[in-house]
């Protein structure tokens, strides 16, 4: 499309700036890729390139590409409802105040929990086997920082709750969980946790940050702090994947949002129901939506619109009425998080995508 040109050299330029050191870009429309792009290094001491099988950290990704996905399918068989309460399947929250937390309210951040605390400080010298034991008493006695219900705030230690009742509740860990019920039947080979036993012979990371503490550049290992120090399967954070992997799985979805389904994996009523944003100022189920202030997603999606960002420098944007997809893969905290470069850059480079596109 001629009018990408200008796309193709936002994103070579930001490179030169140095908003990240490299990233793939994808834009499709009516399920028609437009767009897509690779830029850069995954690894600037190395000097290797990105290409378009990269596969990034995709941080909080995690959170609408995994564990909200994963509750969609235990809603589908019946072993769950977004208003049950947690305390019915973890019966130690029910002395906590945290009992009477509803799964919904986990999903959509209303759950009254911090958003976000340094487990990993606690729990670095705790036994390997035993982290992931104490984090759930850690976050069992985690004090509410509002009502339940009364406040939205964004919470990493909500969705950590939600991964403890999706593992009680499925009998089985969540990567497995997602693996088998989601990724496996729609074909993605390219979307997984990368933990301590990880094959990863034959795939090509991204590196992020030279991480102060871990004392090296990571690269196929989770960077989110919490999430590595449990063997890097959580719920707000740990999946990894490349653009087509991302792709595939969003289409999936806005297929079936349409009733145009190619696998019965998803019930449409439910993603309808919980990507649904007929509420300004309240997020979807699991999923962001654009703020009313500034979007990183810029100017021109419809309010219709669904996605998140990650904070290695990842996003995903889906105008569900108008069938268009915009999925931005960076890594730009490497070698360091403190390269904010990106938040100017987001709108900047989506509207010129939409402007192309419309």
């Amino acid at each position: 499309m001629q009018n990408m040109k200008h796309v193709d050299q936002m994103m070579r330029q930001a490179v030169v700036d140095g908003v990240f050191p490299g990233g793939v870009l994808l834009a499709s429309r009516e399920g028609r890729i437009h767009f897509q792009g690779a830029y850069g290094t995954a690894n600037a001491v190395s000097g290797e390139p990105v290409t378009h099988e990269t596969v990034f950290d995709l941080a909080s990704l995690t959170k609408p590409l995994c564990t909200t996905l994963a509750v969609i399918h235990l809603i589908q068989n019946g072993r769950l409802k977004p208003d049950d309460p947690i305390g019915h399947f973890l019966p130690e929250l029910k002395t906590s105040g945290k009992g009477a937390i509803h799964i919904e309210h986990l999903l959509r951040h209303t759950s009254g929990l911090p958003e976000y605390r340094p487990y990993f400080e606690t729990l670095r010298d705790v036994p390997g086997k035993e982290r992931k034991h104490r984090l759930w008493g850690l976050l069992a006695t985690e004090p509410l920082e509002s009502g339940i219900g009364a406040e939205t705030r964004y919470s990493d230690p909500g969705f950590l709750m939600l991964q403890q009742v999706i593992e009680t509740v499925s009998g089985t860990c969540l990567d497995r969980l997602a693996e088998k019920t989601i990724f496996e039947p729609l074909g993605i080979k390219k979307l997984f946790f990368a933990g301590p036993e990880t094959t990863s012979a034959g795939i090509y990371f991204a590196a992020t940050e030279d991480c102060p503490w871990r004392r090296r550049i990571l690269q196929g290992e989770v960077h989110d702090d919490n999430a590595w120090i449990i063997g890097g399967v959580a719920g707000h954070a740990g999946l990894f994947g490349d653009i087509a992997g991302v792709y595939l799985l969003l289409t999936e979805l806005l297929r079936t949002w349409h009733g145009h389904f190619r696998q019965s994996v998803f019930s449409p009523g439910l993603v309808r129901n919980f990507l649904s944003t007929d509420t300004p100022g309240i997020r979807a189920m699991g999923f962001d939506t654009p703020s009313m202030d500034g979007p990183s997603c810029g100017r021109y999606f419809s309010p219709h619109t669904v996605g998140h960002l990650g904070f290695t420098g990842t996003s995903f944007w889906m105008d569900l009425t108008r069938k268009i997809i915009v999925i931005l893969l960076t890594n730009r905290i490497h070698p360091t998080r403190e390269n904010l470069g990106i938040r100017e850059f987001r709108p900047r480079i989506h509207d010129a995508v939409m402007a192309a596109l419309l």
